[in-house]
């Protein structure tokens, strides 16, 4: 009879199972299909809001869903965790000086190639007309907080590095390949290219820093300083409605990259006698990141998600219903779009028609006088009116 094994018997201690990053591919695929069918409907409903919702319930909370279910911890995957302080102030004011040494030039060989049809089409300025103070704050804030967050969580921290092969094959083509993702994402064929860049930048960061931090502080840097700079040009005039688009200065574009590309150089030298402004130098390690907890129901994980961007929708209509309301027909009944040199009476019209939407959405006037007045303008091209 074979005898028992002692209790007291060493025996090797089971290895975990390894673990597998969520599928680039799939990740990829299910993100743009929220993006243009659910965010897309709620920016149409109110872009404040709608980048806010977005940015969070679809880029981080997706990405977030994904990670956990794979097995990891996912603020520590993405190197969220620790907060590297001066790693992330080198990449602000690597972000702050790469806009004007390349996004700038970039930006503008683009918007003198592109056709003015295109041009006018996919003019990001738009998304700042006629916001309330409080809303104009609110997209301020998506875009420079919100955006650079989740976007980086996603693009970064779960497709990039889902793709990156592990060392020593080289990163570079999961670095080229995020960035034109990234890039493609915002459905901008004219800002292709500099976006395209800027996912260069942040991507490099992540690699050479293994925190998501830096491409975050870029990123924020990046948009904040283009929001400024529109903002400054509105407020100053330039960017009144008439104006034209070519009211840049070749000159001056120059001389904004030469001083640039002079602050690159001069960030570039700092990083050589400062060592420490790229942390610890590679991502974590799946065993670091590992969850200590077992991976909870797919159901569970989804409910706190859905419930919250129920609820905030729900919030939405209770505080914002008339605004809903006009935003969903201004949908069933679009009017054309005018250029920047379309005839004046036909800007001075399309001005008061937004006037009375205001009117409209503070309770002012009734909701039948915008309707009537949006449906004449809708209709005015198909009865032969000129377009400009």
């Amino acid at each position: 009879m074979d005898e028992a094994p002692s209790s007291s018997d060493p025996r090797p201690a089971e290895a975990p199972a390894p673990l597998s990053p969520p599928h680039p591919v799939l990740s990829a695929a299910l993100a743009f299909g929220l993006f243009v069918t659910l965010g897309a409907v709620v920016q149409l409903l109110n872009p404040a809001f709608g980048v806010w919702f977005t940015e969070v319930f679809i880029f981080l909370g997706l990405a977030w869903i994904m990670l956990r279910r794979s097995g990891y911890r996912p603020a520590a995957y993405v190197g969220l965790t620790p907060f590297p302080s001066l790693p992330t102030l080198f990449g602000f004011l690597l972000g702050m000086a790469n806009f004007v040494a390349v996004v700038v030039p970039v930006q503008f060989l683009a918007q003198k190639v592109a056709p003015s049809w295109l041009r006018e089409m996919f003019d990001a300025s738009r998304l700042f007309e006629g916001q309330s103070p409080v809303e104009l704050a609110l997209l301020l804030g998506g875009v420079s907080v919100a955006a650079p967050l989740c976007e980086e969580f996603f693009f970064r921290g779960l497709f990039q590095r889902a793709l990156t092969p592990p060392a020593p094959a080289s990163p570079w083509r999961a670095l080229l390949i995020a960035s034109v993702v990234f890039s493609a994402f915002h459905l901008d064929p004219v800002g292709f290219l500099a976006r395209a860049e800027l996912g260069l930048l942040f991507g490099w960061l992540f690699l050479r820093t293994g925190s998501l931090w830096p491409g975050i502080a870029a990123h924020a840097a990046n948009n904040i300083v283009s929001s400024a700079l529109f903002l400054i040009a509105t407020h100053s005039g330039l960017g009144n409605e008439g104006a034209s688009d070519d009211v840049t200065d070749w000159r001056a574009v120059v001389g904004l990259a030469l001083f640039g590309g002079s602050a690159l150089l001069g960030l570039r030298a700092a990083s050589r006698h400062f060592p420490a402004v790229w942390g610890r130098g590679t991502p974590p390690g799946d065993e670091e990141v590992r969850a200590t907890k077992p991976v909870p129901l797919f159901a569970l994980q989804l409910l706190p998600w859905v419930a919250a961007a129920t609820l905030s929708l729900v919030g939405l209509g209770l505080v914002d219903g008339r605004g809903v309301s006009l935003s969903v027909y201004d949908v069933q009944h679009p009017v054309e779009p005018l250029g920047k040199n379309a005839d004046p009476a036909l800007q001075a019209e399309r001005k008061a028609l937004r006037q009375l939407r205001n009117a409209v959405r503070r309770g002012e006037a009734p909701m039948e006088a915008y309707e009537e007045e949006r449906l004449r303008q809708s209709e005015a091209p198909k009865k032969g009116r000129p377009r400009h």
